[in-house]
């Protein structure tokens, strides 16, 4: 897949407007593709219609909850390299330890700050910093 035809495409996966919003503007005004999905269900056709670079999602929604989420998108061959982010507002071993049985690749407490979102992506996207510089 090259890298630099198109913009980094990010998905954020969250039950919170304001948690999908807030990553949305931030992620947009360094150029990124952003997709949105309410919760897991609502992911899962998003995936497969846009192949995100990474994927941040929050544990704890509807229907369809991270780790769930987490799991289905890194047992899918197709999808298995996508870096996974989970997005939790308690940072407890507990679920560090859940997380990496399913294959996340990194934590965010919410809140996250901006550089701790654009941190995450430089950390898991190749060639993402020169994107950035960019912009």
């Amino acid at each position: 897949m090259e890298q630099h035809s198109n913009a980094l495409r990010v998905m954020v996966i969250d039950d919170s407007k304001t948690i999908r919003r807030t990553a949305e503007t931030l992620l947009k005004n360094v150029g990124c593709d952003v997709i949105t999905a309410i919760d897991g269900f609502d992911a899962l056709a998003r995936i497969v219609d846009h192949h995100p670079h990474i994927i941040f999602v929050d544990i704890m929604m509807p229907r369809l909850d991270g780790y769930q989420t987490c799991a289905l998108v890194k047992n899918n061959p197709a999808f298995k390299s996508i870096p996974v982010i989970m997005l939790s507002s308690k940072d407890g071993l507990f679920d560090k330890a859940k997380g990496r049985i399913v294959g996340v690749d990194q934590f965010l407490t919410k809140p996250f700050s901006k550089e701790e979102l654009l941190g995450a992506i430089k950390a898991y996207v190749p060639g993402f910093a020169a994107v950035e510089q960019a912009h």
